[in-house]
């Protein structure tokens, strides 16, 4: 059964930086295409970006130059790392596979507020 279970969020002031991590159980990792997702409720699921099996990666332009997804195959755990954060930021993280999408995990807030 697959699991994920994303965390490392918080509140942070503007201009803040926070690291997400996401673990991911009972699929094989490395293969994946794994993506970020943020949403709050009464929104539609955006997607910051994605990084592949082999580590290329594409961010939103609404967060490209500021957020950098990373991942580490040997702990099938895949990183964003969110630098001069903004409050429109604010948001719950998510992630899943990009192509084979599984059970959506709890998600991670992330709050940017002075």
């Amino acid at each position: 059964q697959v699991h994920v279970a994303e965390s490392g969020g918080g509140l942070v002031q503007p201009g803040g930086s926070l690291r997400l991590s996401c673990a991911a159980s009972g699929i094989i990792f490395e293969n994946q295409v794994m993506a970020w997702y943020r949403q709050v409720p009464g929104k539609e699921r955006e997607r910051v970006g994605f990084i592949g099996p082999r580590g290329a990666t594409n961010e939103a332009p609404s967060v490209k130059g500021r957020f950098t997804i990373s991942r580490d195959n040997a702990k099938n755990t895949v990183f964003l790392q969110m630098n001069n954060l903004k409050p429109e930021d604010t948001d719950v993280y998510y992630c899943n596979s990009l192509e084979a999408p599984f059970p959506w995990g709890q998600g991670t807030q992330v709050t940017v507020s002075s």
